[in-house]
């Protein structure tokens, strides 16, 4: 397995792995918590919008500390920043001043950690083995994610939100360690034509961020709602798909770097569009909602890879990873922020939650044409 070789690869994947198992012990529960400390759907929704509007006007600041520190700082000082929005939560009752607090804290944490680490990840990984180290990371990520939720809905219901997104803050301050045996990169001073370059990033990141918005946030209320507001049957639901998604997360990245980048896409999308529907007509019989959620992981399975293989060989290519993941990051931050205050709007109008979902394949299509694309000129059929 010449694409294990790399060891700071292998280390930034096991960072990976523990980050993963705190999303999935507290990050996955965010939505759900919200409203049980009694904000309403179209409000979380907002909330987290004001989150991306806040990412968006911070991202600057990442460029002007990693001229200075590098980018390995920068990875786990946001690692840690991110570890400190969790005790934050459990403070949060309805709509107040500690939402908004947590929002912004969510919002300068998640803009360091995740702008970061895109480039980081970029720059120490192979572009002859970019897909099979994608796959490695969704496939670790996806073992821990059979654990994690059952774990966290247990600790909220026997421990209460304090204990429990405590517990999650120190998991995810340990996601830092593995990163000391990884190389700090510098970012030069200058790169003339670095955000020319990334528009294309800017442009996939932009459908994407629409995309995560019906597919992972409202999708993920309505479950709730579909499993009658359970902690304990949404965290089961989330461990069976985690169990779907190990399975299945090293079938794409193969494919991609044999050269088969264009059918990657076609069956990724295919997988999702199924996926998109079942979720849209599953809502109302929980069984059936379990099932959709499960089909969701092995889609996203197919379309990490798919994604972002093209999104990191661009950036590599670019004059500088960095400029090229916050331009890319800004689009996703529009792409997010603009479809859950859409969301918000319908749900608040009365547009039931199924219809608000299916909104998804308006990416789904910018998604598919971006991606092809990028195939095509590769030359990968």
């Amino acid at each position: 397995m010449a694409f294990l070789r790399n060891r700071a690869v292998n280390w930034v994947n096991l960072h990976s792995g523990i980050q993963s198992l705190a999303e999935g012990m507290g990050g996955v529960f965010v939505l759900v918590f919200l409203l049980r400390a009694g904000v309403s759907v179209p409000a979380s929704l907002c909330a987290m919008a004001l989150i991306f509007a806040a990412r968006f006007a911070f991202r600057p600041a990442v460029l002007v500390a990693a001229k200075r520190f590098g980018l390995k700082p920068l990875v786990v000082g946001g690692t840690l920043a991110v570890a400190v929005r969790y005790p934050l939560l459990a403070n949060v009752h309805g709509v107040d001043g500690t939402l908004l607090g947590y929002c912004l804290l969510v919002a300068l944490g998640g803009t360091f950690y995740w702008t970061s680490y895109h480039a980081y990840f970029t720059l120490l990984g192979d572009t002859e083995h970019r897909g099979h180290q994608i796959s490695a990371q969704v496939a670790l990520s996806a073992v821990v994610g059979i654990v994690a939720p059952l774990c966290g809905a247990w600790a909220l219901v026997h421990l209460g939100a304090g204990r429990a997104f405590g517990a999650v803050g120190v998991i995810q301050a340990l996601a830092a360690v593995p990163l000391l045996a990884t190389p700090n990169l510098q970012v030069p001073q200058t790169a003339p034509g670095a955000f020319r370059a990334a528009l294309p990033g800017v442009g996939m990141f932009m459908a994407d961020g629409w995309f995560d918005v019906n597919y992972m946030f409202v999708w993920q209320i309505g479950l709730f709602f579909a499993l009658g507001q359970s902690l304990s049957a949404y965290g089961g639901a989330m461990a069976l798909s985690a169990l779907v998604a190990a399975v299945s997360g090293l079938l794409l990245g193969r494919h991609i770097d044999a050269g088969h980048g264009r059918q990657a896409v076609i069956i990724a999308f295919s997988v999702v569009s199924a996926t998109l529907l079942l979720r849209a007509l599953s809502l109302g019989t929980p069984w059936l909602a379990v099932g959709a959620n499960a089909l969701g992981a092995f889609a996203s399975c197919l379309l990490g890879p798919a994604q972002m293989v093209p999104v990191y060989n661009l950036a590599k290519k670019s004059p500088c990873a960095l400029r090229f993941h916050v331009a890319a990051e800004g689009g996703w931050d529009i792409g997010c922020g603009s479809g859950c205050l859409l969301s918000a709007l319908l749900i608040s109008c009365g547009v039931p939650l199924p219809a608000v979902i299916l909104c998804a394949f308006l990416a789904v299509a910018a998604q598919s044409f971006l991606l092809r694309r990028y195939y095509v000129r590769l030359g990968g059929w």
